[in-house]
Parts: C-alpha cells; structure tokens; sequence
C-alpha cells in the first residue's frame, strides 16, 4: 500500500480497500549529536509508517524529508530547515491532492518535535476546506503512554537521546556511529526555564539525554510497540466518522 508503488488504475481499489484512509509520515534533515546521522526523524516516521500500513491497509504517501527544524542553529552543520510558513503550505498542497485522489481520512504521522505546530495549521487548514476530509495529526513520541514515558525516560526535554539512539540501533543500525556514542550524553538543561530556547544554548554537543544508556533489544522494543499501538490508532481511524454530521459551511 505504498503510494510511490502504485499506477493510478489502482488507486481507486486501493482507497476503497483503505476505507479511504492514508498516512503521511513527516521527518527531517537535522543535526543528531556526533553518533546519529542528520536523517534520524525521516528514518523513524518512513519505517513506522511502512510497517503500520502494511499491518492495516491504508495507503502510505511518500515521506517528507524535511521539516520546521530551527531550533536546532547554525552552529552544527548538516540541519536543512524549513520555515514554518512552509512547512503548512507544503502539507496543505499534499493534502489537497491526496483529497482529489479520493483520500478522506488523512493520518499526518510526525517524527519531529518542532514540526507539531506546523502541521497543526496545516490540519485547521484542511479540514476548513474540505467538508468530508478528517485529519489527525500523531507524533512518533507520544502515540501511547508507553512509548511516551520510554522517549522521556532522561529528561523531558530530549534528543538523540536513548530513546531514538536504540530506535535506531535496531531499525537503522547504518546510521549510528557506535564509536561516538560513548561520551555524547548530555544533560537536560531546561527544567524551570521560562523560555523556549535553541539547541545551541541548552546542549554542548546537539544531544539531549543519555545515549550511553540506549540498547538494541530496547531499541527492537520500544518500535513493536509504536507499531503496535499506532495501528490500533490507525484501525480505529478507519471506522471513525464524525459524532455530528453538521456541515462546517452552515
């Protein structure tokens, strides 16, 4: 269900056969510390989202490599950011063409933080134009309790950290650098700070966390469940229709 994969002869059976139903995995290109190569939040959304469509049949659209990455500066080569305005227009314009394809249930997956403001306008957006079209939009950390407390387990404030170290030690072992991983932890410096500051002035080294800490078989763990419990969010999707059916013009 791949939507790169598929002719557009198919494209009705398919969307019949998803109940309409699609998924768009939005990452990044952003510094990950000196152990995590720049493309880690593409990669998870990408594989998360391949393995969710598969469990559930809904239609995956190519994943968004790049995303609202700011925060992250200048001073460590290797982020490509998009301004926020472009970010919106870029998902908004996606969306529009996804709901001329026949798409009415649109699941933004983002691997990204920053992204989340974004694509919620993108969402406001879309589901102001589009009567019939539902939109949600879940973050990779915070689809369930679980995989929530596991991305926050050395610090609320957190990157490259043992979470997404061990996510990728398991799904995408090519891009750890292994002999850099010890030394990189770095602590989370924002508690009680008032204001939202870049990774520049709350990190040495673009890390938040413990990566020392991050294991393969953690790592193996910690995606079943993110599958797991995004597909169950995903078939419930599938079914889902609005508790009114009110036209939002009138």
């Amino acid at each position: 269900m791949n939507w790169a994969e598929r002719t557009w002869t198919e494209f009705p059976a398919d969307l019949a056969t998803a109940n309409y139903t699609a998924l768009l995995p939005v990452g990044a290109t952003e510094q990950h510390g000196p152990h995590l190569a720049t493309g880690m939040d593409t990669v998870i959304a990408d594989k998360l989202c391949r393995a969710v469509a598969e469990k559930t049949g809904a239609l995956m659209l190519p994943t968004v490599p790049y995303g609202c990455s700011l925060g992250h500066s200048r001073r460590w080569p290797g982020t490509i950011a998009l301004q926020p305005i472009t970010l919106i227009t870029l998902v908004k314009e996606i969306g529009d063409w996804a709901y001329s394809s026949g798409v009415r249930r649109l699941l933004i997956v983002n691997g990204h933080v920053t992204n989340a403001a974004p694509l919620r306008c993108a969402l406001e957006m879309l589901r102001a134009e589009y009567d019939d079209l539902m939109v949600a939009v879940i973050n990779t950390a915070q689809i369930s309790q679980r995989v929530r407390a596991s991305h926050c387990s050395d610090g609320d404030d957190w990157h490259a950290n043992r979470a997404e170290t061990a996510l990728m030690l398991a799904v995408a072992p090519e891009i750890v650098r292994i002999d850099a991983i010890d030394g990189s932890d770095d602590p989370d410096r924002t508690a009680g700070l008032v204001f939202s500051h870049p990774v520049n002035r709350t990190s040495t080294n673009g890390v938040t966390g413990k990566p020392s800490l991050a294991t393969r078989a953690e790592g193996a763990e910690l995606f079943s469940w993110m599958v797991e419990d995004l597909s169950q969010l995903v078939k419930k999707a599938k079914q889902e229709t609005p508790p009114l059916p009110n036209s939002y013009f009138g």
